[in-house]
């Protein structure tokens, strides 16, 4: 974007004297009180409280206000106004607003910053830079699976743990193992449970050592899940 030190915001009041003038800059008008009767490049309109107008270089306007009117005017040399929207958003209104006040009391950020804040917000959401999506973080399943096998035996292990081991809120993690391996997040968790227990009676645990390490509730509970699997 092509930007100037020159660039100037202000308030202005206008009364029922008529003006008329061409600029080599943008003139960004906002309406603060008062209706200024405006004429750009032959088409009429009204600036009131909380209406824009972008005058674009070389467009001659005309301009009065039989009751008076106070405006925030902006001249800018910034070629991104070239893209602006004839209405500012409510969030445009709001700010300008705020540099008005700020204007009269000159603070003096409100000509160092004020100009760029009231282009970016009025400028619309397409127009901004929208940042590279990350690439998502990669669950390491088999390093999940010996992690999970370290705790059972101590404590009950909950979706919510693994979650968080991943990095990842709940519902991301139930999504990711969704999506990578083609169960629910219980599911998976039942099936490492299980398979662990059954890899444990192989090599000789009792029942009640194998649903201990495994994190079964009682031997009764890992009985049970066996025989569903065998069935």
């Amino acid at each position: 974007m092509g930007t100037s030190g020159h660039d100037h915001i202000g308030v202005r009041a206008y009364g029922a004297s008529p003006g008329s003038h061409a600029h080599d800059h943008f003139q960004i008008l906002i309406g603060l009180e008062g209706v200024l009767e405006l004429e750009v490049a032959g088409h009429g309109q009204r600036i009131g409280p909380g209406i824009g107008c972008v005058v674009r270089p070389g467009d001659r306007h005309d301009f009065e206000s039989s009751l008076g009117a106070r405006c925030l005017v902006l001249d800018s040399h910034d070629e991104g106004w070239a893209r602006a929207p004839g209405t500012p958003s409510s969030a445009t209104v709001a700010l300008a607003s705020y540099l008005a006040e700020a204007c009269e009391r000159a603070l003096p950020r409100a000509q160092t910053l004020g100009p760029a804040l009231l282009l970016e917000s009025w400028l619309p959401a397409a127009s901004a830079v929208i940042p590279a999506t990350r690439p998502r973080r990669a669950i390491d399943w088999i390093a999940l699976s010996t992690w999970a096998r370290a705790r059972w035996s101590t404590a009950p292990l909950a979706v919510a743990d693994l979650a968080a081991q991943t990095h990842l809120s709940p519902a991301q993690f139930a999504a990711r193992c969704r999506q990578e391996l083609g169960q629910s997040t219980q599911q998976w968790l039942r099936n490492l449970q299980l398979d662990h227990a059954q890899a444990l009676r192989r090599q000789g645990s009792s029942v009640a050592e194998a649903a201990r390490l495994s994190g079964y509730r009682s031997p009764s509970a890992l009985t049970a899940a066996l025989r569903r699997r065998g069935r």
